[in-house]
């Protein structure tokens, strides 16, 4: 049955001198009224232990407007600031609910560069769009087509650290059904192979900063020798942020190829749910962690499987996935990283990773079928553990022969 979702469409695009100039007041207005904002809901809670609601917040910018001080925010669109405020509830409910952390003040160079405009700050008319302010449409570049009769109902404009500039456009999209398998697939995260599926296929990691890390060491040393302020320095760090683009940009494009892939080709995928949060504090593996983009992964992963109407199980970080022969069902005592293959006392020669891979997709299963946790108990020594992938170390009769 086909679904109907609100999707973004994002395209580059180029705008004039004048659009340009327009867009970074706007996104200058949106940062000041987010931290004036934030500021003053963080005081009021500290000094008066008050909570300030967003509609508070909407009569503040309102009188902000009217100040001599503050009087540059009516140059540009109220549209966006408004939207400021409605993203800082946001991350006010998120925090209260304990989803994220407490929001922090936008920096002018670390802070995405972004505005936000609803249908009454932007025209759509015969595929062109034209934002509030402005007299001239955006010169899109329309590198793919939007659904049939689709109309944006909220259009935000971004622009990256390279200097690129983006439209993201939300419309509603008709995702048609996809056809019903009978397949079932389990998928462990490594390294040294990105993926490895139960079925023995293995994913090689294309490691996208390592094959970039030498020009990017290259454009960052000739960055800390420029001087602070300078042009040369600005140009210096444009073409670093350019590098780390390009890493992005194949990263990114990678990871939707294959999530679509295994979405398409399976009705139930089953991962383990990593903390990467965690692994990341190991500081020898960090690099390579964050390279391979795990957790990014298993977002494009869940929110496809929700499009197209497939599952995805998750099984617990500690089950012992990769020490527990998916043959007999003995576990080993102990399998340090560096071991990649096992003989278990069955007599079944393992790969470390495709082993892990089958007995997650076996746990997964059961889960759906039944209930059944997987969720071994938890003993006190985990601890201060070292922050590598996360196994069970209990000690068990089905010792592998190395």
């Amino acid at each position: 049955m086909a679904r109907t979702v609100k999707r973004a469409f994002k395209f580059r695009f180029y705008p004039t001198d004048v659009q340009a100039a327009e867009l970074a007041r706007t996104f200058g207005c949106v940062r000041k009224v987010y931290n004036l904002a934030l500021a003053a809901r963080t005081a009021g809670w500290t000094l008066r232990q008050e909570r300030i609601s967003y509609n508070a917040t909407s009569a503040m910018l309102t009188a902000w407007k009217k100040t001599d001080e503050l009087a540059f925010l009516n140059e540009v669109s109220s549209v966006p600031l408004q939207q400021a405020l409605r993203h800082l509830q946001v991350a006010f409910t998120n925090f209260f609910t304990k989803r994220a952390r407490y929001p922090t003040f936008k920096s002018k160079r670390k802070s995405r560069r972004s505005a936000e405009y609803t249908t009454s700050a932007f025209r759509w008319r015969d595929g062109k769009l034209t934002l509030a302010k402005m007299s001239e449409p955006l010169n899109i570049v329309w590198s793919r087509s939007l659904p049939e009769g689709a109309s944006p109902s909220t259009v935000t404009v971004s622009q990256d650290a390279a200097g690129r500039w983006f439209v993201s456009l939300l419309c509603e999209d008709v995702i048609p059904a996809a056809a019903t398998v009978q397949t079932a697939v389990g998928v462990d995260a490594g390294l040294a192979s990105l993926l490895a599926l139960s079925t023995g296929e293995k994913v090689a990691n294309p490691r996208h900063e390592r094959a970039d890390r030498a020009r990017l060491v290259r454009a960052q040393r000739k960055l800390a020798r420029k001087e602070k302020g300078s042009a040369n320095r600005a140009k210096a760090r444009l073409n670093v942020a350019r590098i780390h683009a390009r890493i992005v940009d194949r990263r990114r494009d990678h990871l939707h190829k294959l999530t679509t892939r295994l979405v398409r080709e399976n009705q139930t995928v089953v991962i383990e749910d990593l903390s990467v949060r965690n692994m990341v504090k190991n500081h020898a593996l960090a690099r390579a962690i964050s390279d391979a983009a795990w957790r990014q992964f298993r977002t494009m992963l869940e929110y496809k499987a929700d499009w197209y109407g497939r599952e995805v199980i998750t099984v617990d970080r500690w089950f012992p996935s990769s020490k527990l022969c998916s043959a007999c069902g003995a576990l080993a005592e102990t399998l340090p990283l560096n071991v990649r293959s096992w003989t278990c006392r069955c007599g079944t020669v393992h790969d470390r990773d495709v082993n892990a891979a089958r007995n997650l997709l076996a746990a997964g299963l059961a889960v759906s079928a039944c209930g059944a946790g997987v969720r071994p108990r938890r003993e006190s020594s985990r601890v201060g553990r070292p922050a590598v992938k996360q196994e069970n170390p209990r000690v068990t009769t089905g010792t592998p022969t190395l």
